[in-house]
């Protein structure tokens, strides 16, 4: 089997949030950075001076006598809504009942806050130690929960470069493949829009998908190479930044690329960087044009020989050339009838083989 990789091309991209907020990867500031404005996600406010008490506007909970209570003692547990829409908690009661799922808009917002604020803030700081400590404390809390547009702390973590966090996140089971509500963004869509090739990197190794697409059809690769195509190359300003998303590009074309069987090669076209292979695949795909930095080596070279890659079943004649040198009728398993090859085009063990076996009188 031959080895070969696969991409994508690439396409527009542009994103902006929903409601206003956090322009995400924005030109032509000095660095990409999470900075936040007076409606920013990444802050999180705790209602202050509020009565400790699970509802806000709806009845307390009634139970099956017809009895209501509505103490809470505090929460205990956590989980995102489908779709990461927004959050329930499981609230434990003063008075005894049993725990319950309660969704987020029925609880007083200061209640939250003391369960959810350390968990934001040292997911928007990247505290990795802090995050540790929440994760190991196991209170119920779920590692995909999200904030008001459905982004999780491995969004964030990823966003800031932090790749102890997105470690410990993934060790966790964070959904390494969760899209926002604010434009379909994962956490690699968030390392190449900030420019961070070792959280890119290390994600596409936890397995991340590399060609998950966001709302508008937009891959992690199409986003990082429509950045750099906006960033000003004369600039020195932005020379740091052309260097980081360039190695983002390379630790994402490199991770899409996989492993295929490959027929053959059929044309050529370009020079040097630009040197590109049309590539036939044995499971029938459909061609496909691949830079030659990803075709294997050997592929490559026999065709660069003037040969076509082909598996050979055995040999089946022999004759001298018209330069005097031997030549050997093949059989190839995907081809129907044999063709003639110089020696050096045979693999010698057939040919030994063919010359130990017996021959029919002509």
């Amino acid at each position: 089997m031959e080895a070969l990789l696969l991409s994508k091309p690439a396409s527009h991209f542009k994103f902006s949030s929903k409601h206003g907020h956090w322009p995400l990867f924005t030109f032509p500031a000095q660095s990409l950075r999470l900075q936040p404005t007076n409606t920013a996600l990444f802050t999180v406010r705790a209602i202050q001076n509020q009565e400790k008490q699970i509802f806000q506007d709806a009845p307390a909970p009634v139970d099956n006598e017809g009895e209501s209570y509505g103490e809470v003692k505090g929460i205990i547990g956590s989980r995102a809504l489908e779709g990461g829409t927004g959050m329930e908690y499981l609230i434990e009661w003063k008075d005894g009942h049993d725990p319950s799922w309660v969704p987020s808009d029925f609880i007083a917002q200061d209640v939250v806050a003391e369960y959810e604020t350390p968990w934001w803030t040292a997911a928007k700081k990247a505290d990795e130690s802090v995050l540790k400590q929440l994760i190991d404390a196991d209170d119920g809390r779920d590692i995909d929960a999200v904030d008001g547009d459905g982004r999780t702390a491995l969004l964030f973590v990823s966003g800031l470069g932090s790749e102890p966090c997105v470690r410990a996140l993934a060790e966790a089971g964070a959904n390494l493949d969760h899209r926002d509500n604010a434009g379909g963004l994962t956490a690699l869509h968030m390392a190449a829009g900030y420019v961070r090739p070792g959280v890119v990197k290390l994600l596409a190794d936890l397995g991340a998908d590399v060609e998950v697409e966001d709302d508008r059809g937009r891959t992690p690769l199409e986003l990082a190479k429509e950045i750099l195509k906006a960033t000003p190359k004369g600039n020195p300003m932005q020379f740091g930044r052309r260097i980081g998303l360039e190695g983002v590009i390379r630790c994402l074309e490199g991770a899409i690329y996989e492993y295929a069987e490959v027929e053959g090669i059929l044309e050529k076209r370009g020079k040097g960087e630009n040197l590109e292979y049309l590539v036939k695949w044995k499971d029938g795909g459909e061609n496909e044009w691949v830079k030659a930095k990803f075709v294997a080596e050997d592929l490559a070279r026999d065709y660069e020989a003037g040969l076509e890659h082909a598996v050979a079943e055995r040999v089946v004649g022999r004759r001298d050339g018209d330069d005097g040198k031997p030549e050997f009728l093949v059989k190839w398993t995907d081809m129907d009838q044999p063709t003639w090859e110089p020696q050096g085009n045979v693999d010698p063990q057939l040919i030994l083989e063919f010359d130990a076996s017996p021959k029919e009188d002509p």
